[in-house]
Formats: C-alpha cells, sequence, structure tokens
C-alpha cells in the first residue's frame, strides 16, 4: 500500500491527497506537523519537505512527480492527457504555475514583507486565467485534469492568503466551485484545510 507523508496545511500536499482520492484507491496518508517534523522526513526527502510518498522500494518527493506517478501507475481515470503534444503543454503549464503562483506560496504562508507583492502576483496572473473559463469547464476543456487538481489548492486557500480577485476573474471562482464539488477534492481535505474558507 503506497503511504504519503503529508502536511495538513500544506497546498503541496494537498495536490498529491486529490489525485489519491480521485483515482479512488487504497493508500495512507500519514498527517506531518510541518512546524514540528519527524526526523524521519529529512532522511526519506533531503530536502527536509513533504509531500513524500512511498511505494515499497520507492521514495518520491515533489508534488508533480509523485502525481505523474500515481497517474501512470493507476491510469484510470487518466489525469495527464494521452496525447504526448496535450501532455507537453499540460507539463509547461504546471511549469508555469510553479513558477508564476506556486513560487509565492512561502512569502503568503509566513506572512513576510514580500506577502503583500506576493498577494498581488498571484491575483494578477489569475486573472489572466479567468477568461478561458468562459468557454471551458477544466483547464484542459471539458475533462478534469493535473493542471485542475494542481491549482485547486491555491484556489482554496484564496482567502486564507488575503487574495481577493477582482469582478472580472469571475469565471475563475465558478471554476473553482466546479472543482470544489468533486468528491475527491472533499475527501482530500484535511479539518484544518475545511476552516480555511467559510
Amino acid at each position: 500500500m503506497m503511504t504519503l507523508y503529508s502536511g495538513t496545511t500544506d497546498p503541496f500536499s494537498h495536490r498529491c491527497r486529490i489525485v489519491l482520492y480521485e483515482k479512488g484507491m487504497d493508500f495512507e496518508v500519514i498527517d506531518v506537523d510541518l512546524y514540528n517534523k519527524p526526523e524521519d522526513i529529512a532522511v526519506i526527502n533531503p530536502y527536509n519537505r513533504v509531500p513524500v510518498l512511498v511505494d515499497r522500494d520507492l521514495i518520491l518527493y515533489e508534488p508533480n512527480i509523485i502525481n505523474e506517478y500515481i497517474d501512470e501507475r493507476f491510469p484510470h481515470p487518466q489525469l495527464m492527457p494521452p496525447d504526448p503534444i496535450l501532455r507537453a503543454r499540460a507539463r509547461q503549464l504546471l511549469h508555469h504555475f510553479e513558477q508564476e503562483l506556486f513560487a509565492h506560496i512561502e512569502a503568503l504562508e509566513k506572512g513576510q514583507k514580500a506577502a503583500e507583492k506576493a498577494r498581488a502576483a498571484v491575483r494578477d496572473e489569475l486573472v489572466q486565467f479567468a477568461p478561458a473559463f468562459a468557454k471551458q469547464k477544466f483547464m484542459l476543456g471539458d475533462d478534469f485534469s493535473m493542471l485542475d487538481v494542481a491549482i485547486a489548492p491555491l484556489l482554496w486557500r484564496l482567502e486564507h492568503y488575503g487574495i481577493e480577485l477582482p469582478k472580472t476573474a469571475a469565471g475563475i471562482m465558478k471554476y473553482a466551485e466546479r472543482i470544489f464539488s468533486r468528491q475527491g477534492f472533499i475527501d482530500a481535505l484535511t479539518p484544518s484545510e475545511k476552516v480555511m474558507r467559510r
């Protein structure tokens, strides 16, 4: 059975939990206190971070790598596009999310001086995506994909991070509600995450 070491409020761990629940498979989640991590996290992940996936002799860290492994090992429902060109585009967009959205998480989490700048950067980036959802249900069209998984934890935490989207981004919030109503998303929420939104 797969074991996921997961932070109860960590958006990166949240991504991996969503994929595991979307797949409907057997797994164990070990909750990790991010402020008092057990020593074995540093042993299994040289960066001493979560999430970490342990599957027999295989140990993986970094959420996108973990999620692609799970998707390839358990292909139903498939979360990465089967077409190589679309899959490459999806990976490029995932990379874009890491650089333009998730790079700001640390500043938002710690409330550093840079938090206000980070809020503005995330808000502006999300506003650019909003028009796409006037025409499509999910990031890649009608099918829920790894891109939706990646962005969902951030959208869930907007209020928690103090990010307010303008009315012009209403499409993004309707899109977010579609994701939040999925059973896999609901099941993946920890009690600490549930209280992040009113």
